[in-house]
């Protein structure tokens, strides 16, 4: 009896041990197993102490564990220093940071990857969704207030009969759609309250106009559009917190405008906005970027864009690959930009592409320098083999590469056949190639075949060196195959993924800088 009542004791003892921060749980390889035991469902943050999206999640996350406590939850939140406790962090897959994952029922094994906003709202609501039923039964006026009151969006369902084919529709839309929330009731005092008078889906939302009703036949698809169109501002401006919100969306169309946020016309150009997002709600996203910002400064270099050439608009699109898009006039005004995003939408525009002038020595150099505007005749000049490094000036690990390329231009300076060059990517665009890593080496191989070779093999002089003489066979792969390279269209743009797989210098582990 001693011996049982003592090995309680120890395991009461060891779930106590688990200290907290903030009401969040501080997770160690030594307590982990335990944590999940006691606490089955925990949504854990595997994070670095020096970075810096961490650094900003950090309140969201403890507000969020707080509120969950506050209301008795059983859903707690923890966090693992993946710097310290790197077994655990190797053991869950985590390559960058912040790495999100989410253990239900005490269960180890696949854990699921957290998918929505950074926001304390987001984290909670997420969390309901995960581990409640998708659609909550309201009992009155009050709680449906409450509803309304406590989330930034959030969706009710009014149905007489919670067993109509429109209810089951609206149950799928609902556990289709992880951050918001989805409530229903068939109180007539709601119905009354709010003016509803027969089945209906009504968005309430703490921004424009307030509320939107759905007014289409209810099914599954339509309710996810009516919801996707609606659940964002007109106009949303690019925050560390909205970022996951704006890349995650299923909308792949953004217009962006750069204006300094403290410009004596800013309400002015943002209202001329505003109103002309009204017509492409659901089909481009419509973002408002502070170009005065540090932290925005490499959007505005993705863009080709001086902070003293805003404000600016320009519109991306983020499919398979990226494409970028200049309006003719400078003006901001509704009419501008309703004209710009119909001929998008038409599939009447062409794609604008950065190009530098060309350097008068851009040939007198043992490297040489390509641009835009002479790319397509240096690189595909069938009889000459050309070797291209796509760098960006910021890369750390370019900036290792370059005495290495330098000595390789040296080389073949004097070579009939052979070309050693390179293209700043954050000023050139060019149709052959799309760039999504720092640098990208890639051969354009003599002939009129147009052949492009991507290099995967040793970044030194005898590697490349081996490379050149076998005519791109030792060390290459056909263009497209390196996938260790490419990244998802949010990440190009959203700096939210930048702590993602870095090494002690900043920098990533593959051996490439994310663009």
């Amino acid at each position: 009896m001693l011996k049982f009542v003592l090995i309680c004791t120890l395991a009461v003892a060891s779930r106590a041990d688990v200290p907290e921060e903030e009401d969040v749980l501080v997770l160690k390889k030594s307590n982990f197993d335990e944590a999940l035991k006691a606490h089955p469902n925990i949504l854990v943050e595997f994070y670095a102490p020096w970075c810096g999206h961490c650094k900003a999640l950090g309140p969201e996350f403890a507000k969020a564990a707080g509120t969950l406590k506050a209301e008795g939850s059983a859903l707690r939140l923890g966090k693992v220093d993946a710097t310290e406790e790197t077994e655990l962090a190797q053991e869950y897959g985590v390559r960058g940071y912040p790495t999100i994952k989410f253990f239900k029922g005490g269960e180890k094994e696949s854990p699921k990857e957290y998918s929505a906003g950074r926001q304390a709202d987001d984290i909670v609501n997420w969390l309901k969704k995960r581990t409640g039923p998708a659609v909550s039964p309201l009992a009155g006026v009050a709680e449906a207030e409450s509803l309304i009151a406590d989330n930034e969006v959030a969706v009710i369902g009014f149905f007489k009969d919670a067993e109509s084919a429109g209810m089951k529709a609206y149950e799928k839309a609902a556990e289709a759609t992880d951050e918001i929330p989805f409530a229903m009731t068939s109180d007539d005092a709601v119905f009354s309250k709010f003016e509803v008078s027969q089945d209906s889906v009504v968005l309430f939302k703490k921004f424009d106009e307030g509320r939107n009703t759905f007014d289409g036949e209810l099914t599954k698809e339509g309710l996810l559009a009516f919801v996707k169109a609606n659940q964002l501002p007109l106009v949303i401006e690019f925050t560390e917190q909205t970022a996951p919100k704006i890349f995650g969306g299923e909308i792949k169309s953004h217009i962006l405008m750069f204006l300094p946020k403290e410009s004596d016309d800013f309400q002015a150009k943002m209202d001329q906005f505003k109103k002309a997002a009204e017509g492409f709600k659901g089909r481009i996203l419509f973002i408002f970027i502070d170009s005065d910002l540090d932290d925005n400064q490499r959007i505005l270099e993705f863009f080709g864009l001086k902070k003293e050439e805003c404000p600016a608009i320009r519109l991306i699109t983020l499919e398979d690959e990226m494409t970028k898009y200049k309006p003719v006039s400078d003006a901001i005004t509704a009419e501008e930009i309703i004209e710009f995003c119909t001929l998008f939408i038409d599939g009447k525009l062409k794609p604008h592409l950065m190009s530098q002038d060309i350097p008068e020595d851009w040939d007198k150099t043992p490297v040489r320098v390509l641009v835009g505007k002479n790319f397509e005749e240096v690189a595909f000049d069938p009889t000459k083999n050309v070797f291209v490094e796509f760098y960006a000036p910021w890369c750390g690990h370019c900036k290792q590469l370059a005495p290495i390329w330098e000595k390789l231009g040296e080389k073949y300076q004097g070579s009939a056949d052979i070309i050693v060059a390179k293209m700043d990517s954050t000023a050139n665009e060019i149709d052959a190639v799309k760039v999504h890593s720092f640098p990208t080496l890639k051969f354009f191989a003599a002939g009129e075949e147009r052949a492009v070779i991507d290099y995967n093999g040793e970044r030194t002089l005898e590697g490349f060196t081996k490379f050149l003489e076998s005519g791109g066979k030792d060390g290459g792969a056909p263009a497209g195959e390196d996938e260790d390279e490419e990244l998802d269209a949010d990440q190009d743009l959203d700096d939210t993924d930048d702590d993602h797989a870095e090494d002690s210098d900043g920098e990533d582990d593959d051996g490439h800088d994310e663009l």
